[in-house]
Order: structure tokens, then sequence, then C-alpha cells
């Protein structure tokens, strides 16, 4: 029986960074998917081997079905993960009246079809195993709705309810899926947010920490959340409750 591994895409900065730095410290090897930025994915893998895990790259875009199948397909041949934490997101923020096409599906894309594409190549291998835990990041917006991310909010809304469905579908195989829903985390898509007017509405009174939510994916990662499966745990600071 090999190390553990975590398959995390979207991993190079953000939460994603955060969560494989928090699952590697828990003692999984990384398999650490990004799509372009490989200064950031770099000084991650350096991260992971200070901790003494082995850290692989695999730079693809999970939006393309080929990327996914090229650089995932022979990895996979070699060893199945134990943990998949879906992660990879962007945004496209517009009033619906003002979003362009691409705008719309190049969001739905990355969120929605990325899932669809590493999930079901991860999961044949986890179902012959009757084993695995995955674990997709969604957010406020696709519970509560936020003004101008109708193409995000249905992103991370559909995240939650093909979560659902996913997890009644496999938990006989011994595959647990859960959802983290973080509110406003500090990283890259919140920096040029009115975080004072933000702060008004968060009964905490701050936006959360990339560590939050790691330490929530870890726990689903864990023994402890055995019995856990087909929910949706919010990171928020209570702004949607």
């Amino acid at each position: 029986m090999g190390n553990k591994i975590a398959l995390i895409t979207g991993a190079s900065r953000g939460i994603g960074s955060s969560i494989a730095l928090r699952l590697a410290a828990d003692g999984y090897d990384i398999w650490a998917n990004y799509k372009s930025n490989h200064e950031a994915a770099n000084q991650l893998k350096e991260k992971i081997t200070v901790l003494g895990r082995e850290c692989v790259l695999l730079p693809f875009d999970v939006a393309s079905s080929e990327e996914t199948d090229r650089v995932l397909q022979p990895m996979l041949e070699k060893a199945i993960p134990e943990v998949l934490v879906n992660n990879a997101g962007i945004i496209r923020d517009a009033l619906m009246v003002w979003m362009t096409e691409d705008d719309w599906q190049d969001v739905i894309d990355t969120s929605l079809k990325g899932y669809f594409n590493v999930t079901k190549r991860v999961l044949f291998g986890m179902m012959q195993e009757r084993r695995g835990t995955i674990i997709n990041i969604s957010s406020t917006a696709g519970q509560s709705g936020i003004p101008g991310q109708s193409n995000y909010s249905a992103a991370k809304a559909g995240i939650i309810g093909a979560s659902k469905s996913l997890a009644m579908e496999v938990a006989g195989r011994g595959i647990r899926v859960n959802v983290v829903a973080p509110g406003f985390i500090e990283t890259d898509m919140t920096s040029n947010l009115p975080i004072k007017e933000i702060l008004n509405k968060i009964p905490m009174k701050r936006i959360g920490r990339p560590e939050e939510v790691a330490g929530v994916v870890s726990f689903l990662c864990s023994s402890d959340a055995s019995y856990i499966t087909g929910q949706v745990i919010a990171v928020n600071g209570g702004i949607y409750v």
C-alpha cells in the first residue's frame, strides 16, 4: 500500500494552496493541479517538500476534457487518490444585463464541467478500491446568490446539487462526498472588493482566512467524519445561515 494521495484542483493559490498545505501536513502526498501560474505552483511544491511530502504538479485546464485526459490519465494508471478536492474556479463578475456569453460559459465550464471532467476520471478507481473522499468547494454565492455573480452563483449552486446526487450514488461503495461553502475569504478573488461594506454584513465582523477553509476540508478527510456525506459545510462568518 503506497502513501495516501490527495488530488486538489486549482491548487496553486488561495484556498487551494492552503488546502494542499494542510493535507500535506496531515500526511498526504499531493497532486496539485493548476492552469498556468507555474511560479506559484513551484512555490507550493517547495513548501510541501519542506513538510516531508511529495508534490506532483499537474498543469492542465480542468474545463478541457482533452487536457484532463492527457495529464491526469497517466497518473491514474499508477495510483488512485484517496482524496479529491475540486476547488478550481474563476469569476467573471457582471450584472446579467451586461454579461457576455463568454463570461457565463467560462465560469460554468471551469467549476461545473471541470468538476465533471476530473471527478469522472478519478471516481472509477475509487469505486474499484471501495474507498475515497470527494470534497467540492462551492460558495455562499451558490447558497444565497450575489448580485453581479449570476454565473458564479449558478456554477456553485450546481456543485451543491451534483455533490448531493453523487453522494447518494457512491455511499455504498465506501466513498463520501461533501461540500465546503466559503463566504468572503482573504484571496485574490476578494482583493478588489469593498471590504468595509462587506464587513457590515458579516456577523463575525471579519472576512475568513484560507486556512479556516482548509481546516474544515481536513476534518472531512479524517476518520472523525466517517459518517458524514452529502452535506454542505459553510465557512462564512454567519453571513448566510
